[in-house]
């Protein structure tokens, strides 16, 4: 039997989740990690992408988040996103108008820092708009 741990999922705006889960998939920005209980403690950096959480009943829930970090200890997991929402909630115009800001940011950048790091945000928007929305 699979042990469960406390999951937290908190956004600015609100608290999405807080439940006893058996895994949960983050988009860390050095690769997709799956935290299970007792995993090692862990401090990562979180990319725009989908959480997949598993709870304690085997049910399956998702999420998009917009960057952030996750706090990861053997006990539990708070993952604080910049920005977050259900999948299912996934309003398309809103992602879009996202992207179209980064497009900006793209093209008025001032320097190279700038514009790498708003063109590897952008690479990440247009890849979960690929993931999540069908053409």
């Amino acid at each position: 039997m699979t042990q469960s741990f406390k999951f937290e999922l908190v956004s600015p705006e609100r608290l999405l989740l807080s439940e006893e889960v058996e895994q949960v998939v983050i988009p860390g920005t050095e690769g997709e990690m799956t935290v299970m209980a007792g995993h090692a403690p862990t401090m990562t950096s979180i990319k725009p992408g989908v959480i997949r959480v598993v709870n304690a009943s085997g049910g399956t829930e998702e999420f998009v988040v917009f960057g952030g970090f996750a706090d990861i200890t053997p006990d539990g997991c708070r993952l604080l996103a910049e920005s977050a929402t259900r999948v299912a909630e996934l309003d398309r115009a809103d992602l879009a108008r996202r992207i179209q800001e980064v497009r900006a940011e793209v093209e008025g950048a001032k320097d190279h820092e700038t514009r790498t790091r708003a063109e590897e945000f952008l690479g990440q928007l247009t890849t979960l708009e690929g993931a999540l929305l069908p053409a």
